[in-house]
């Protein structure tokens, strides 16, 4: 006696679906959508129901093929008409994304945090703003956790807030402009001392009296209160004030160095003293690993990094100058500053740093190198 197979009829299956579920009046409700679309559908891009929906059937579990009766749904939503409870749930509901989606939905979400963050802090002694890798390796610092619940603007600020207890980091000052009439300007101008405001610009024409200045952005509301009572204007002429580049790499290698931006005075003597052969060749072996040059020994620099014999020196009375705090050393302006963390001498010391090891001056760093090179010739030779 044959036996036959006994197959499974009129079962739905329904996989590779994205499920968003809404609780209601103690029963949880479900549909199925195609993946991808429920945002589209939310953003009102997408406006075609079937191209959102797998089927117009509310669940209470997909997974299972579970079907909610009529008696459920009418004690939820006051009626058993399927396609417009899809309709309610699509946009009330819960989206549920697999651990991929999610994980990337999440690192976009972190990553348009750290962009705000950017946008809105400076560095405090440079007054420019930090790169977005740095801002980032910040937050991951402070164990951020993004919450997709809330905006990434809400996020951003709260962030900030925790940073600038951590690091040396600040919010962007707002650049304001301010127009009152003239006998409002004593009391306009006390207020702004208050606020600790850095005035830019003054002036008195027609009776009114205008005033461009650099306010925290948390007197802002306040700002505009006091301007409103005045029967004054306010205009936003920037929402974050920050120079021009971005804060360096060197900033943040260690938290409590903050690199200084100090004028110095240099004479031609002092120039002409303080200079010194860079005598790196374009490329060494330390340790197995192959760094670029710097330059060649025909070309001179001064220990500073100023890059300016004595002649030059004479026509120059002061020169801003960055302090690499790794090789303990001044380098020069911004753009020597960083072409520093260009060089074999800089790298060099940072390998020592992560050894614990002091820094070494421009002709250490080049004899240590070269002994280096003679111990691994050795043990090539010995081998």
């Amino acid at each position: 006696m044959s036996r036959s197979i006994v197959q499974p009829v009129g079962q739905k299956r329904l996989t590779n679906v994205a499920v968003v579920r809404l609780k209601k009046h103690g029963h949880r409700f479900e549909i199925a959508c195609f993946k991808n679309k429920v945002l589209s559908w939310r953003s009102r891009v997408e406006k075609d129901i079937d191209e959102v929906l797998q089927t117009h059937t509310v669940f209470l579990n997909v997974s299972k093929g579970v079907l909610a009766k009529s008696k459920e749904l009418i004690q939820a939503f006051g009626t058993d008409d399927h396609e417009k409870i899809c309709l309610e749930i699509l946009e009330k509901g819960e989206l549920q994304v697999a651990d991929k989606e999610r994980e990337s939905q999440l690192s976009s979400q972190f990553r348009d945090i750290a962009t705000i963050v950017m946008h809105k802090t400076v560095n405090p002694e440079t007054e420019r703003p930090y790169t977005i890798s740095m801002i980032e390796r910040l937050m991951r610092d402070v164990h951020v956790a993004v919450d997709p619940h809330k905006s990434s603007k809400q996020q951003a600020l709260e962030i900030i807030r925790e940073l600038t207890k951590q690091f040396p980091i600040t919010r962007a000052r707002m650049r304001l402009k301010l127009v009152v009439a003239v006998n409002k300007k004593a009391s306009l101008l006390e207020r702004l001392e208050a606020w600790s405001s850095t005035i830019e610009s003054e002036e008195e024409a027609n009776k009114l009296f205008t005033v461009v200045c650099q306010i925290e952005p948390g007197h802002f509301r306040e700002c505009d209160l006091v301007v409103r009572d005045y029967d004054g204007r306010l205009e936003v002429a920037s929402m974050a004030v920050q120079k021009e580049g971005d804060g360096t790499v060197d900033e943040l290698i260690d938290a409590e160095d903050i690199p200084s931006s100090t004028p110095s005075k240099i004479g031609a003597e002092d120039a002409g003293e303080a200079s010194v052969v860079t005598k790196f060749s374009e490329s060494f072996s330390l340790d197995g690993a192959v760094f670029g040059g710097v330059g060649t020994a025909s070309r001179t620099k001064s220990v500073d990094g100023t890059g300016m014999d004595s002649k030059s020196a004479n026509n120059v009375a002061v020169i801003k100058q960055q302090k690499c705090n790794t090789c303990n050393a001044e380098v020069g302006d911004a753009k020597q500053y960083r072409e520093h963390f260009k060089s074999d001498w800089h790298k060099h010391n940072l390998k020592r740093k992560t050894m614990k090891l002091p820094p070494l001056s421009p002709e250490e760093c080049l004899a240590d190198t070269d002994i280096i090179e003679v111990v691994s010739d050795l043990n090539e030779y010995s081998r």
